[in-house]
């Protein structure tokens, strides 16, 4: 399956000729022209990577595209996005790393660094239905030709759950997934619905803990342009996103009671309202909902509706934490490391006995996602090729443990010790420090005048 880029440039004939080039490299194209059919143009094609202009009026501040990168990232925030414009700034770079692009290219183009600088985000980026944004734990299971080949595990306690939701995948039947934080709630819901009968059809997942309560009618069901202040044009909510397909509704426990009501109403009804439409619409929807809370207990605390609960609870599948399944532990940190050796270009790593022991004798707190933040960092900063128990816990004192406790470092102070380290590797070389940390040359630079790195 070809890696989907999506472009979003006004200009037809830049549009034309990036499709060219990246079509000739193997990947599949979509462009748009206008920012309101960006986010549309991602739920529809879900790209695994999105090219974007940073001007689409005669302003030429790059405060549009600005503008457009932050709401892309604020639905999809770890989807690599690419900024491109013909007035190029430093501090216009700077600005959009620091609200979270990937990379800058300026206009006009070298192919071969475009080119390089694509590759580099889509290897980190599988293809979408491996990628899970928060949850994200890829991996295997016995049977390969299902969508659940992208969950590794062989314990008990995974393959029963796993089990469960094979069987349940292809009726329409809501389901609940519960589980601590980064377990993969979100990759068995891309799983259930990719095996479904509306696989053919969208799956949008909403984190609901995001959503802010005054906004939360204008997420899920849409607005009428003027519906409220700022509201200018028409809005497509997830539900009219997700139609025939499957809706994904992430920390449902964190709504409060007034949206449970709203909710409740839509899921029972099958329709909802636009805000400033009074026009119902119809609505053909799955619905796969996800919390790490415990539901029964705000239950009879009297903060979760128990008639919502009966309505999204049909079947209940649990995720076991990594702490109860150590026999996954090693199979996860070696997945892990294959893609890390590949991306840093470090084929012959590889983890040696003691660390392997030690890796699953560990608790592992954050789950999935604190294993695949470990073994990366290891990656990185392991001086020989069999990692060995000292390299993991200069990982760990970089961030993992860390990055769960109080007071822990942020992910701007990581990226500057990745950075002062690599080139310390290198005795400063540019290039060999960006192969290693998977950067372009450009980005690297960016990165050490952002950060002040002498």
């Amino acid at each position: 399956m070809p890696h989907k880029i999506l472009i979003i440039d006004d200009d037809t004939m830049v549009s034309t000729s990036l499709e060219l080039l990246l079509k000739r490299a193997g990947y599949g194209v979509k462009s748009v022209s206008r920012p309101a059919e960006a986010l549309p143009a991602i739920a529809e094609q879900r790209p695994s990577l999105v090219l974007l202009d940073m001007n689409f009026t005669i302003d030429t501040s790059g405060k549009d595209g600005m503008a457009l990168l932050k709401r892309i990232l604020g639905k999809h925030p770890n989807l690599p996005v690419i900024q491109m414009t013909g007035w190029a700034t430093v501090q216009l770079a700077v600005e959009g790393m620091k609200a979270g692009a990937r990379d800058f290219i300026a206009k006009p183009w070298d192919n071969r660094e475009l080119l390089n600088a694509v590759a580099i985000q889509v290897d980190k980026f599988p293809v979408w239905h491996d990628f899970l944004g928060a949850d994200a734990g890829a991996g295997k299971v016995s049977d390969s030709n299902t969508p659940f080949a992208g969950i590794i595990g062989e314990s008990a306690a995974l393959t029963s759950v796993l089990e469960q939701a094979k069987r349940v995948a292809p009726t329409h039947a809501s389901v609940l997934i519960t589980g601590e934080s980064g377990t993969g709630k979100e990759l068995v819901a891309e799983a259930i619905h990719l095996a479904s009968q509306r696989a053919g059809k969208p799956f949008v997942a909403v984190n609901l803990g995001g959503v802010p309560k005054g906004l939360f009618e204008s997420e899920l069901f849409g607005h009428k342009a003027g519906a409220f202040t700022d509201a200018r044009t028409d809005r497509q909510g997830r539900f009219e996103l997700a139609e025939g397909g499957t809706l994904f509704l992430d920390e449902i426990g964190d709504l409060d009671l007034a949206a449970q009501v709203k909710l409740l109403r839509v899921l029972q009804e099958r329709q909802y309202e636009r805000l400033g439409e009074s026009k119902a619409r119809k609505t053909d929807v799955r619905i796969l909902s996800a919390t790490s809370r415990d539901l029964q207990s705000m239950v009879a605390a009297g903060t979760f509706r128990e008639d919502l609960l009966y309505r999204i609870n049909l079947i209940h599948l649990h995720l076991p934490p990594l702490r109860e399944r150590p026999d996954d532990i090693l199979p996860l940190a070696e997945h892990f490391l294959a893609g890390a050796k590949k991306r840093y270009e470090r084929p012959q790593l590889e983890l040696g006995r003691e660390a392997k022991s030690w890796l699953r004798r560990q608790a592992f707190p954050g789950n999935i996602r604190q294993l695949q933040n470990l073994v990366e960092r290891t990656a990185i900063l392991a001086p020989a090729t069999v990692v060995q128990v000292e390299d993991i816990d200069k990982g760990q004192s970089m961030a993992s443990d860390k990055a769960f406790a109080p007071g822990g470092m942020t992910l701007e102070e990581m990226e500057i010790k990745m950075i002062k380290a690599a080139l310390g590797r290198h005795g400063g070389e540019i290039a060999a420090t960006a192969r290693e940390l998977g950067l372009t040359r450009a980005a690297l630079y960016r990165r050490i005048e952002k950060h002040g790195i002498g």
